[in-house]
């Protein structure tokens, strides 16, 4: 189950608003899905978010067994492909920042070398709400829980509302994660030799 509500809050990037992405995200890596249960639906309906055929089964897969509304479920506005990210992506800080170097820093000290892990990216988002860091991880297990271990990272260093993105091996990546590592540097590597996220 965490695998595919992983996949769903991943997919819905850039879609749901920052605040509410990374709360979902820290209640699917601590195992509170019967509150994301009530509240993703709720969410999709009153923003107007719609899904795709593939993302509405991850919808209901994931939180129907932890007590979704299936009819709050079926009402999301379907969608026939995925949307358009909005954003655009730099490698570059467009404002040098301390905070971003000590995201960077202190990332590196993290994951570097650790298993599990592929490479770590970093890219900056422009466009509604301004310009965000945004983080990319490889991993190949545990991917939730390492969403929500970075979001505590981040936010400890003062990343009110942090961009997490750990994709797992082999996923067929939305717009919006594609565009992203377009503009990507590497931040480090962990101890997956072949979790690159940008072909070598």
């Amino acid at each position: 189950m965490s695998d595919t509500c992983h996949e769903l809050l991943l997919r819905l990037a850039g879609r749901l608003p920052d605040d509410v992405l990374w709360r979902f995200r820290d209640w699917a890596a601590s195992d509170a899905v019967v509150v994301l249960a009530r509240a993703l639906p709720r969410t999709l309906l009153h923003d107007r978010i719609g899904l795709t055929d593939h993302e509405q089964r991850l919808l209901a897969e994931a939180l129907v067994p932890h007590g979704a509304d299936l009819s709050s479920i079926s009402s999301v506005k379907g969608l026939d492909e995925e949307p358009d990210p909005g954003y655009t992506f730099t490698p570059e800080s467009p404002e040098r920042v301390l905070m971003g170097d000590s995201a960077t820093v202190v990332l590196g000290a993290t994951l570097r070398g650790r298993p599990g892990v592929g490479e770590v990216r970093s890219t900056w988002r422009r466009g509604p709400g301004g310009t965000r860091r945004v983080i990319l991880v490889a991993a190949t297990s545990g991917h939730a829980r390492l969403a929500g271990e970075l979001q505590r990272v981040l936010r400890a260093l003062g990343e009110h509302d942090p961009c997490v993105e750990v994709l797992p091996a082999g996923t067929d990546l939305p717009p919006y994660h594609r565009a992203a590592l377009a503009a990507s540097e590497l931040v480090c590597t962990g101890a997956e030799a072949d979790g690159h996220l940008v072909p070598v």
